[in-house]
């Protein structure tokens, strides 16, 4: 005999029986009523049993594919070696600077020059250099290198423009300048301009190992840097610089980072399935960032991005169909952990570190990761679970509408990433 519904409490509950009629809720109300589990629901539970699973398989499968990242706009990386002559070599996304696509984007694809970058990306070496000829001056200009409070003049020593290749993968060019320092040089400033994004300053004084200036932002200026009798820059401060990057990337920079730990978040009240989820996530990406970094496992960015925007719809949609802590949310959330972790690796890939300074790199990044969630996690709790997740109503009126608004930011993000990529 079909099984009657329990009567509805108005139209959130009305919503919750229909959808769900197993529902924990609905069977203290009406014992005995829902003892045989609905074929769709059962299947359901399949799906999601597997879906983990594929993704992990989908990984395996492609893990031979190329390790360049998309169009996220990176940190150049400035070189500076002092003897009788100052050589710097720039290495950066030339279509991105002479595109006029600044920092405040953290992809390319996200700016309104999106087109022009695309058009410059898909050009020759040759022509490419053509086209920067008329922003070199302006540029070169705005850069700032002292010494020994003297500016120095720079002036081009050579273009390397790399083949057009993928080109839904960024091209990094070298673009390497020469000037003149004074006698007896002794201290060093650099400078990039916050209108050319961030940079990361490596600078080789004669005869010396290489000193690390830093990574700079919003056109701050690296401390002053001793060209005799240098020392190496310390593990700890290496640490807090990373550590901020990690931060950066998750807030504000990370939306989709963001929306994947509110996913978390939100499928309930509770402290423990939280602390079981995040944990997960938290050692999953923590290995595959270690992995990544040290080049033991590279996956291509044209499977991890959408994988990663297609965690957050099945986080989200998982919140609208229970407000339990299944046994394979765990697995499933550690599995996308690993996506996440491979992204994470990209960033410090980018940053062309010493395999000296991997192991300084990868902890201070993942502190500034870990609380970058945390703030998030500390948002919501603030903004939601502190006033109202006690509330009969919290789910339906909390938890499914931000739900559905993640899980309809990470489809748009998974279709655009799988079919308008590049």
């Amino acid at each position: 005999m079909p099984c009657e519904r329990p009567p509805c409490e108005g139209p959130g509950r009305r919503l919750a029986v229909k959808l769900f009629p197993i529902d924990d809720v609905s069977r203290k109300l009406q014992p005995g009523l829902y003892e045989r589990r609905d074929f769709g629901v059962m299947a359901m539970d399949a799906v999601v049993r597997l879906s983990g699973w594929l993704c992990l398989l989908m990984m395996l499968v492609f893990s031979v594919s190329g390790s360049a990242h998309a169009h996220e706009i990176r940190p150049a990386i400035v070189t500076i070696s002092v003897g009788d002559k100052v050589d710097v070599t720039i290495a950066l996304n030339l279509e991105g600077l002479i595109a006029g696509i600044g920092p405040e984007h953290k992809d390319t694809n996200d700016a309104p020059e999106a087109a022009v970058y695309k058009t410059l990306r898909a050009l020759p070496p040759e022509a490419l250099q053509q086209r920067f000829s008329a922003t070199l001056a302006t540029w070169r200009e705005q850069l700032s290198l002292n010494i020994d409070g003297q500016r120095i003049a720079l002036a081009l020593a050579g273009i390397d423009v790399p083949a057009v290749g993928d080109t839904a993968l960024a091209r990094i060019s070298s673009v390497r300048l020469t000037g003149v320092p004074p006698a007896n040089a002794s201290r060093l400033v650099w400078t990039y301009p916050r209108a050319f994004g961030s940079s990361i300053l490596r600078v080789r004084p004669a005869g010396q190992e290489v000193v690390e200036g830093g990574w700079l932002t919003d056109g701050q200026a690296s401390a002053e840097i001793l060209l005799t009798g240098a020392k190496p820059r310390s593990r700890l401060a290496m640490m807090a610089d990373y550590a901020v990057l990690g931060f950066t990337h998750i807030v504000p920079k990370g939306l989709d980072h963001i929306l994947f730990v509110l996913g978390l978040y939100f499928l309930g009240a509770g402290l423990r399935p939280l602390l079981l989820q995040v944990t997960a996530f938290t050692l999953a990406h923590s290995v595959t960032l270690a992995l990544g970094l040290y080049g033991l496992v590279e996956v291509s960015p044209r499977i991890v991005e959408p994988l990663i925007a297609l965690s957050i719809v099945y986080v989200a949609v998982e919140n609208i169909l229970t407000d339990t802590l299944k046994p394979w949310r765990t697995l499933v959330v550690f599995l996308f952990g690993l996506l996440h972790g491979l992204g994470f690796a990209g960033i410090l890939r980018e940053a062309d570190l010493q395999p000296a300074q991997y192991l300084s790199a990868l902890i201070g990044f993942n502190v500034g990761v870990e609380l970058g969630q945390l703030a998030v996690i500390a948002g919501a709790w603030l903004a939601t679970g502190y006033w109202f997740g006690q509330q009969p109503w919290y789910r339906t009126r909390v938890v499914w509408p931000a739900s559905a608004v993640i899980a309809l930011c990470g489809l748009g993000w998974t279709i655009e990433r799988v079919f308008f990529a590049g």
